[in-house]
């Protein structure tokens, strides 16, 4: 019980919301090996090391795929809003994560939330407007470009269970299946074909 006036500690205002209340407490019994290991700011720090390559892995992607398509200027407009969303979110990841070695956090966590609060923004309303672009110029297959342009309804529902790190799986798993069926090889409607990449 915590005095009147002052505040709950984080934990205890996160777990009053009923949904994530219900799967937050019988999961942390669960994986009380996984994370009882530490205190919870050390927990953090070391999973979320995770988030780094994952962000890096599509945006790599993200390039790759921009560089395939024969985008017309809006498009290309599009894709540059995008991609700097993309970029930046991996700096503001990579700083928030990278540079913490221990539960107590340095200044450079703030340098990162300074950098993620306004490119998880940018990353988000770039994405959506992208999704709708490759929807409305007819790109295959539509599923990515469906979870693009629904990101935001999708970060909501996701950040009604979960972080806000995750707010950013849609736009994963979009340009995850994209490059998938461009690694094996598949077309992706608007990109080139390898033949024609390769003498560019």
């Amino acid at each position: 019980m915590h005095c009147p006036g002052t505040r709950r500690p984080k934990a205890l205002r996160t777990l009053s919301y009923p949904p994530r209340r219900r799967g937050a407490v019988p999961a942390a019994k669960v994986l009380s090996p996984l994370l009882g290991w530490g205190d919870a700011d050390l927990v953090y720090v070391t999973y979320g090391k995770i988030w780094f390559p994952l962000f890096l892995a599509f945006t790599v992607c993200a390039f790759v795929i921009y560089k395939q398509r024969r985008p017309g200027l809006w498009e290309t407009w599009v894709w540059r809003v995008a991609l700097t969303g993309y970029v930046l979110a991996c700096a503001g990841v990579f700083v928030d994560y990278w540079t913490q070695w221990t539960g107590n956090y340095n200044v450079l966590f703030e340098v990162g939330w300074i950098v993620i609060v306004p490119t998880l923004l940018l990353t988000m309303v770039g994405s959506t407007v992208l999704g709708i672009t490759l929807l409305v110029r007819g790109s295959a297959p539509r599923l990515p470009a469906l979870l693009l342009a629904l990101v935001i309804p999708l970060a909501w529902l996701i950040l009604l269970a979960t972080s806000l790190g995750n707010a950013v799986l849609p736009v994963m798993f979009a340009f995850g299946i994209l490059g998938r069926r461009l690694a094996s090889g598949s077309a992706v409607a608007g990109t080139l074909t390898p033949s024609e990449a390769s003498a560019r």
